[in-house]
């Protein structure tokens, strides 16, 4: 694979301001938080937090977000195709494409994407590492709001001989490892850290196998009329789609036909009076 953009995330700087979650909100209009009741913690991801502060003992703070996976699981479980990797690193969503089966939300190790359960038209959400931005030249809303320099936007493999440098430089400082370099075949977001981060599902457990490649192993194990199901499925959306679309266009083509007609009309009303 070709090199990719990343974010190094250095846990030994952060401070816990939260100018990366405001930045974030700001960028991508995300309002408010949900109510608690959507989540177990106040600090948690959400479908308008999609970066978040998670303090530690010894006030230590962890920025959690979208590790967005060489080889994303969530991408290969969306049977419509709603999450793609980007040629540049982000995994990206498109609304238009999602059908709601939530699959990306089972299928993610790291809890990443999260539902609108409080909205009537719900959507999934999560970071997109600011990809609009990337594409014209530009970093993410957070890295450029970091007052500490704790968030580092660059290419993949240049942020992680920079997490190796640090990690040498004061093995004091930081843990003999570089979260995110190969866990399940590796993440665009690395962090430096000097504690564990179990709790952002960095366990030892996690391999380093691409999870996509463990999905495609498992369906070959499914019968084939759940494969014919889920083609089914994904038949149905298209057509209601489809549909949708073209309904659309009939009415903007009647209002624009409407509207044309009007000043005529009138014209003809007044010739006959």
């Amino acid at each position: 694979m070709t090199d990719t953009w990343g974010i190094l995330t250095d846990i030994t700087l952060c401070t816990g301001c939260e100018e990366c979650v405001k930045a974030c909100k700001v960028e991508n209009g995300l309002g408010c938080d949900v109510p608690r009741r959507w989540k177990r913690r106040i600090d948690d991801l959400s479908s308008t937090r999609h970066t978040t502060i998670v303090r530690q003992p010894r006030d230590r703070f962890v920025r959690q977000f979208c590790r967005h996976c060489l080889h994303p699981a969530c991408a290969s479980a969306c049977i419509v195709g709603a999450l793609r990797k980007t040629p540049e690193g982000p995994v990206v969503y498109d609304r238009d494409r999602c059908m709601g089966c939530r699959y990306c939300l089972m299928a993610c190790p790291f809890g990443i994407p999260k539902y609108e359960w409080e909205s009537p038209v719900p959507y999934v959400r999560k970071c997109t590492m600011c990809h609009h931005r990337i594409v014209k030249g530009r970093v993410p809303a957070c890295v450029e709001a970091c007052p500490e320099k704790a968030t580092i936007f660059g290419t993949r493999s240049g942020l992680l001989a920079q997490a190796k440098n640090l990690i040498q430089r004061e093995p004091r400082r930081y843990l003999p490892r570089v979260f995110g370099e190969k866990e399940v075949g590796g993440t665009c977001v690395l962090y430096a850290s000097g504690i564990p981060l179990d709790f952002l599902q960095f366990r030892p457990e996690v391999k380093e196998t691409p999870l996509p490649e463990l999905t495609w192993a498992a369906l070959t194990k499914v019968p084939p009329i759940v494969v014919g199901m889920t083609g089914l499925m994904a038949g149905v959306w298209w057509i209601i789609g489809r549909r949708m679309q073209l309904a659309r266009e009939a009415a903007r083509e009647a209002r624009s036909a409407s509207a044309g007609a009007s000043p005529a009309g009138e014209k003809d009303e007044e010739k006959t009076a």
